[in-house]
Order: structure tokens, then sequence, then C-alpha cells
């Protein structure tokens, strides 16, 4: 090596390369995420990964480890002989013999040189027909008081890579009962939609609601999870399910906002995992309603500044594009059974374009927008049917006489829309005669899609109606071809269909 000058001291000698010994060569499994760390002729046995708790900031936890243990695996379970209770999942490698997880436990149970030892496996649930019927959290604990679930069969949440989906598309109608929903935005088997609001518009009544009613008629499986939202509506959704006995096929697990942020980040992964069992394994259809799926962008934001990764636009995390994707992409139908998911989206301060709400819609097939200014105004389900939009609303789906009699409506409510600035300032006397006719059966078309439902009977009074989606079509037709002008507006609203109205 060519000796270096010392530029700080003028005129100085030449400084003497100093000798570097040559570095250790590393083996093992490093490029899989899974090193060993001992160097090319070190091939004595290796014991199992056994390490101590060096520190605890926050949700993450500092495990250090002796030279000849082997590293655990990313996203692998670690626990403590101590205490079966302990649970942290593997996140990181660091210098010093250390790694880093992040805890699924309460910070309580951990105490600094706590032993530490590997479980062997990632994260598991528990499936099969022993958790229909059934209320767990992400560690397949029973919390419905109802005793220990009976089930041998885990399987891990995260999806295998070598596992190949064969994807398959379907244009089969599935129907909900609820007239606004089947007429603008229908369902499609295997298809995915989303319910838009703010806070407080319904958006967990009218889930709840399609739960009931497709359940109630859909002969598969029912896959609930509730993610970060409140223990009182998942309480009650387990007794709405019960009365309505339709439980027994309704699988329910839950992450809700008392839990830490990896806990309410890792339980939508976790049912995933069970609607892919009961697709895959099982061969069934299934059924997978998620609540909400904005409190998992919001639980990986939360996951992210915990680990001091910088944030991207508006303060989310850099990865949530790819999060989003991950957990979209395991809903999907195959050749041996399909999943048809509806899932709840928060939209914080009402603002559609916020990045995280913007990335949940673009994986959507229908996105029913739920609309605060029609819930103030009594107008349940408060449904904008000019804002949602629907991938599904056409003629080689809904059929020629749907689609035509969807289009007509929502050039009336168009027009209605219009003519409301003009009648807000001047009166609907001063409409020309055509326009008060159009203003007005597009009123009677708006009372007419506000619907009872069966899960809000003890609220208000009113028994819930199921509408078939070909009832919901004619009554549609009746309405615009004028065989209601006679009738008072406010005689269709909160109706089943005009004929047991008898309004027609």
């Amino acid at each position: 090596m060519a000796a270096q000058t010392n530029p700080t001291v003028p005129n100085a000698p030449p400084m003497p390369r100093m000798p570097v010994p040559p570095a250790p060569k590393l083996t093992g499994l490093a490029d899989q995420g899974n090193p060993t760390y001992h160097t090319e002729g070190d091939v004595t046995a290796r014991k199992e990964f056994s390490g101590r708790v060096r520190g605890v900031r926050g949700q993450i936890v500092e495990v250090s480890y002796d030279d000849d243990s082997v590293l655990p695996q990313f996203f692998e379970i670690l626990t403590s002989p101590e205490n079966s209770e302990v649970r942290l999942e593997v996140y990181a490698y660091g210098d010093d013999n250390t790694l880093f997880c992040l805890s699924l436990t309460k910070r309580r149970l951990i105490r600094r040189s706590m032993p530490i030892v590997s479980t062997g496996g990632p994260l598991k649930v528990p499936v099969g027909d022993a958790i229909l019927g059934r209320v767990f959290n992400l560690f397949g604990l029973p919390v419905d008081n109802k005793g220990p679930l009976d089930t041998r069969d885990w399987i891990p949440i995260y999806k295998d890579k070598n596992v190949r989906v064969d994807v398959v598309t379907s244009q089969e109608v599935l129907e909900t009962g609820i007239k606004q929903i089947d007429f603008f935005t229908p369902f499609v088997k295997g298809g995915k939609v989303g319910f838009v609001g703010g806070a407080g518009v319904g958006k967990t009544v009218l889930m709840t609601e399609l739960l009931h009613n497709i359940t109630y008629k859909h002969q598969g499986i029912s896959i609930f999870a509730g993610i970060g939202e409140r223990i009182r509506e998942g309480h009650e959704l387990m007794k709405a399910l019960e009365e309505s006995k339709v439980i027994s096929r309704v699988a329910l697990i839950f992450g809700q906002m008392n839990e830490n942020a990896i806990i309410r980040f890792r339980v939508a992964w976790a049912a995933a995992a069970l609607a892919e069992y009961f697709r895959d394994v099982e061969k069934k259809d299934v059924l997978f309603f998620a609540d909400n799926v904005y409190r998992f962008v919001q639980a990986g934001a939360e996951v992210s500044a915990v680990l001091g990764s910088i944030p991207s636009e508006l303060g989310y995390q850099a990865t949530l594009e790819t999060e989003i994707s991950n957990f979209e992409d395991r809903l999907v139908s195959s050749t041996t059974g399909s999943i048809t998911s509806c899932q709840t989206v928060y939209v914080p301060a009402d603002e559609l374009s916020d990045v995280g709400v913007a990335a949940i819609l673009s994986h959507l097939d229908a996105q029913i927008i739920l609309s605060r200014d029609r819930a103030s105004r009594g107008y349940y389900p408060p449904i904008d049917a000019l804002v949602s939009t629907s991938a599904t609303l056409n003629p080689r789906i809904t059929g020629e006489e749907h689609y035509r009699a969807a289009t007509s409506a929502l050039e009336a409510l168009n027009n209605h829309q219009r003519l409301s600035r003009i009648v807000a300032i001047v009166g609907e006397a001063e409409l020309s005669a055509y326009d008060q006719t159009v203003y007005r059966r597009a009123k009677k078309l708006i009372n007419y899609m506000t619907q009872p439902f069966n899960t809000t009977e003890a609220q208000t009074g009113k028994k819930g109606v199921y509408v078939e989606r070909e009832t919901t079509v004619k009554d549609v037709q009746a309405i615009l071809a004028g065989k209601t002008d006679d009738v008072p507006e406010d005689k269709l609203m909160y109706i089943g269909n005009l004929a047991e109205a008898k309004l027609i």
C-alpha cells in the first residue's frame, strides 16, 4: 500500500498505512433473512436461540443473545420460559448481538434481563369448524365467555409465498336485501365493496345489516375482522348475530382500539389467513367483513413511527401502498372458492382525498359513499348515489332492464340536486311544470331508498325489511313513470316495497 501524507501538519513525513486484518467470512442464510453469524470453520454444534431482554422502548424490545445462538427468522415469535404470555415478533437484527422485536405483550409483563427463547414459528391462529360461532383475539384466545376453543389446527397469519392461487372472476350478483345497494352499487360474488364515510354516519350499522342479510341466505362461511374499533360494537354484533341465529356460520376475530398498534396491525393478516383457509382447504365460499380498514392503515402508521421510520406524505408510513396491496391481494377468488369482501373505510375529517383513504379505495370494485348531510336530515342508509361508484353496474352483470332503470334514476337525482339550489332561493312554485314533476319524482325516489333495518329495530321501533333486487327495480320504474304522483312524499319514507305499503 502507498503511504499517505498528513494534510494537517505541513512538511510532515508520510503516515504509515496501518495493516488491516482480513474480515471473517460469514456464512449462513443472510440473504434469506435468517443469518447465523458464525465464521467459516466454526462448525461446532449450535444451540437453539436463547437471549435476554436488554431494553424496552415503548413497543420495541431489544433482545441480546450469545454468539453461538441460531438467529430466528423475521416474524418469528419469541417468548419467555418464565411467562408464556410474553410474545415478541422479530423485526430487525442489530449490532453487538442484538435483535429488535415488536411487542405483542402488555408492557408490565416484560422486564430487563428476562430470558427469551424462540417458539420456532410465526404467529398462528386457530382454524376449522370449531372457530365458527366464536369470538376470539389475535392469539386465538376466546373472548365470548363460552369456554376454550376446541381446535387443534393452527396456521400462520402470513401468506405462504410458495403457494400459487389461480385467481378467477365472477359476474354473479350477490343480493343484499338493501334497496339502495342492490340498485345503485350491486355486489358481485368475489368482489370488494367499501362503505366510505366519516365518524357517526352509520358504516358499522350498515355492515352489520349486510352481515345479517347475506349470512341468513348465504350458505358459505363468514369471517368478521374487528380492526381498531370499539369493544361495545363487537359485543353488540355478537348479540345481534345470536338473535338472528346466524352466528353458527360466522367467525369473529377482534383487535380492538384498547390494544396496542402492533396487535391492531396484525389482526387484519390473521383474518385474511382464516378466509384463505376456508377458501383453499375447506373449499367454501367466504364472506369477509372488515371494520375498519382505515384503522389497519392507521395502526401501520403508528408501528412505523415507533420504529423510527421516516414518514411519507401527510405523515403516513412509506410502506403504505405495499401493506394495503399485500392485504387486499389475499382477498381474491380462486378455483376452489370465493372471497367476497365488504370493508368499512373511515374518512378523517370527511376528506375523501386523504392519502390513506385513497390507497384503500384504489383496490375496491365498488365505493359506497355515506353522506353526513343525508344522515343529518334523517335519511338512512345515508348513501350518496351520485358520488358512489361501482364497476358492477353494467348491463352484462345486472341485465339491461336494471341498468336502464339505474341510469334513469341517477339522471333524476342529478336533476334534483340541480333544482334544489333553485328551490332554496326562489321556491318550488317558481319552477316550470316539467321541472316540478321531475323534482317531486326524484324526491319520492330519495324517500323510497330509505329502509328500516333488522339490526336497528330496538332503536327505531320499526321492523326491518328485506327487499329483493327485482322488486326494487320495478318500484323505481314505477316512481319514475309517475305511478306514485298522487302519493304524498312522506308515505314513501322507511317502507319495504310499494306493493306491501299499498302505494300502487
